[in-house]
């Protein structure tokens, strides 16, 4: 059986159900350069949303609905 592909409507849902809890974030930037941290999920907006940094409370980072969608960013919540 095929697996069903994730809408942007389906990402943000998931997103908003994540607001405010800790989660791992896994960004592939491109050369084989991926970068990982422990992030909390901040705000949700209609086409983005931020994260802070844990290590680094003053980092606030902000990604689209997209990135999650296309594989460059990669969100954990173990």
């Amino acid at each position: 059986m095929k697996k069903m592909p994730l809408t942007i409507d389906d990402i943000k849902q998931k997103i908003i159900d994540l607001k405010g809890k800790e989660v791992n974030l896994y960004i592939n930037r491109g050369r084989r350069k991926v970068s990982s941290y422990r992030a909390r999920i901040e705000d949700v907006y209609q086409s983005v949303f931020t994260v802070k940094n844990c290590a680094l409370e003053s980092v606030i980072n902000t990604y689209s609905y997209n990135d999650i969608l296309c594989g460059e960013v990669k969100i954990s919540n173990d």
